[in-house]
Order: structure tokens, then sequence, then C-alpha cells
């Protein structure tokens, strides 16, 4: 195991292969950190990530496994443990959608997947991270960062009811958590993003959503998953020791 600087951190990303998950491992490589990057099924693009972090200076290893799947998210864990040594930080990041559509539309076998994924992945990975972190139960404290939406507050009506749900009890954890855990060394905040440029958008079958969209913003332009890391980097980090609590809504004004 390699000796790692006090200012250097060890970081598990779920759903860190694509999107704002692999911008959020691109960053924290290039501060230097260690990088465990959780995938399910796209094990190149977690494994061409791990390489990219490696070129920006920090250390990777890929990690595959369900968030939904409870046996999955401990050995995630494990391995980052078992590759750097202990785990700082955590970023829930790992989320799904599926195609636009009313709730009347929505089977029950969509929204099922939805929420298995969006929430009970989410709750489970922040209960490992609290299992890990907590200094009463022999961690060093740290930071948990849930990459939450904007859609928790739009309710994203005729297109992503389901989705927009889950990101709501996001909010709603992001908020309860950091209470629990503010006590014991471990800050807990979430990031909102509004219509941001990634690959989510082509996953629920409308790859030009963001710059269609684009004229609803204020600022006039969709996001970039890069903008979003750089928040979900900061509050990971020590600069925002007394943040917790809290959501950053990332969305050009929206």
């Amino acid at each position: 195991m390699k000796t790692r600087s006090d200012r250097l951190k060890v970081v598990l990303v779920t759903g860190g292969g694509r999107g704002i998950g692999r911008a959020t491992a691109l960053l924290a490589g290039a501060a230097g950190w260690s990088v465990a990057i959780n995938y399910r099924s796209e094990r190149d693009a977690a494994e061409a990530t791990a390489d990219d972090v490696r070129a920006n200076g920090g250390e990777a290893v890929a990690i595959r496994g369900d968030v939904a799947d409870e046996a999955d998210v401990i050995r995630a864990f494990d391995e980052t443990v078992a590759a750097f040594g202990r785990i700082d930080g955590v970023v829930i990041n790992a989320g799904i959608v599926a195609p636009s559509m009313p709730l009347a539309d929505m089977s029950a076998e969509r929204i099922r997947r939805v929420f298995d994924v969006n929430v009970i992945g989410a709750y489970l990975c922040a209960r490992e991270a609290s299992r890990r972190l907590a200094k009463s139960r022999g961690g060093s404290g740290g930071s948990i960062v849930f990459v939450s939406s904007v859609a928790a507050r739009l309710g994203s009506p005729f297109e992503y009811v389901d989705y927009a749900g889950s990101k709501g009890a996001i909010d709603t954890l992001n908020v309860g958590l950091a209470k629990e855990l503010a006590g014991d060394g471990v800050r807990v905040n979430a990031v909102r993003p509004g219509l941001i440029r990634t690959e989510i958008h082509a996953s629920a079958g409308q790859p030009g959503r963001a710059e269609r969209l684009a004229p609803m913003i204020p600022m006039g332009r969709p996001g970039e998953a890069e903008e979003v890391a750089q928040a979900i980097v900061w509050l990971l980090g020590d600069a925002a020791s007394y943040a917790t609590g809290t959501s950053i809504d990332i969305s050009g004004g929206r």
C-alpha cells in the first residue's frame, strides 16, 4: 500500500465511467487524488477513465458493481480500501432515466428500476459510506456528495416525473444524513445539476435534448459535466470544511 499525503484524498465515485462521474474522477486525479471508479456494465469506459485519471496525475482503479445490489455496494467499498488503504470521500452519482413520457404511460417495471437505482442504490451507498467514514465506527471522517438534480424542484412533467421524484428523495436524504453525521466528522452535501450535456439524454432516446431546451435556460446554454465536477470536488475538499447539509444548484439559473 502506498503512503499518501494527508492532503491527498481517496475517493469512490459511483457511475464514474461517463458524464459527471467521469468529469469528477478526472478533476480529482488532476488534484493528485486516488479514485475508485464504479461502473455497472460499461467496463471499457470505466477503464478509459481510470487511464485518464492516471495520466492526470492521480491513481485509479475501476470497480464493477450495480449500486442497487447490496453485495456489490459492499464489495465496491472493500475493493477501494484494498486498493488505496482508506476512503476519504464518496460521490453518490450513479443514476438512470428512461424514455420521456407522462406518468400515466409508465410501467411499474420502469418506475421500480428507476427507484431501485436512484433511491435504493443511493441509500445503500450512503449507508456504507456512513459505516466506513464515521469516527464513532472507527473511520477518520470525510465527505459524502450526492448528485441530485434540479428536476427535484421542477418535477419534469411529461418527461421524467419518476426520475424527478427519485431525486427529491436524494434531497431529503442529504439533509437528514448531514445531521446524523455532523458530529461524527463526516460532511454530507449535494449538487443539483440542471440541463447538462452528457450521455444521459441519449440513454433516454433524446440525444439532442440539451441543445433543444437551451433557450429555456437563463444563461442560454446547457452546462458541461466539468462545471458540475468543480462543485463536487470543492465539496469533497478541505476548502468546504464548514459546508454540510447544503445543495448547490449548477443549472444556469433555471
